[in-house]
């Protein structure tokens, strides 16, 4: 599994990519208000974020035109996805979006996730365009309870907000293929337990967890 941190940079950073270059990747997005950019690197595990979230959180308005002006400068350096545009918590809002940004982020030639929302199951997943990535967000409960239903239901499949050492085996044993997480270089303790994380699962040596 992939575990992605979500745009962040530094040492301790660089020094675990270098360490684990084939399960690390970053969750690239662009806020209203950046400055300055992190910049995918040609070859880097990769994937861009729409910041649904984190508008949703702060209670801020999401504006469409960092997402698409980061597609426009960085979409040729392969992303493995991008989120199309969401809407937190909201079934019918989401699939709206999906109808009207699908066809938009596709046409920068990258593979489209679709963020699934409270309430949705698998048959509500487009076929047209059809996603090549199921990523699992909604609400904190909702998403945990029903991991298990996209994972046995698609091959690939990215789950949103991960951050403890726990919640990264409960992804790695439900199939997972990535997932991403905010704090993991926030605090050495974090990051310390990313690094046993990434130990474990390079040597095929998964703890003994009551997981679920």
């Amino acid at each position: 599994m992939i575990v992605m941190p979500s745009s962040n940079i530094g040492f301790e950073c660089g020094r675990l990519f270098g360490r684990f270059p084939k399960q690390l990747g970053h969750l690239m997005h662009s806020s209203p208000g950046t400055k300055h950019r992190v910049k995918p690197k040609p070859g880097q595990i990769w994937a861009l974020d729409n910041w649904a979230f984190s508008a949703f959180k702060s209670g801020k308005a999401w504006s469409e035109e960092p997402f698409y002006s980061y597609l426009e400068e960085y979409s040729h350096l392969n992303p493995l996805w991008a989120v199309v545009p969401d809407c937190v918590g909201d079934k019918h809002k989401t699939l709206e979006l999906w109808q009207k940004h699908s066809p938009a982020v596709a046409a920068y030639g990258v593979p489209l996730a679709f963020a699934v929302q409270d309430g949705m199951t698998p048959k509500d997943v487009p076929k047209e365009p059809t996603p090549a990535v199921i990523f699992v967000g909604g609400t904190t409960s909702w998403k945990w309870k029903n991991l298990t239903t996209w994972t046995q239901s698609f091959a690939r499949v990215h789950v949103g907000r991960v951050n403890s050492y726990r919640l990264l085996w409960i992804c790695n044993k439900a199939g997972a293929e990535s997932c991403d997480g905010t704090g993991w270089f926030k605090h050495p303790d974090r990051t310390n337990e990313l690094e046993r994380y990434l130990e474990e699962a390079k040597q095929g040596n998964p703890p003994q967890l009551e997981l679920i």
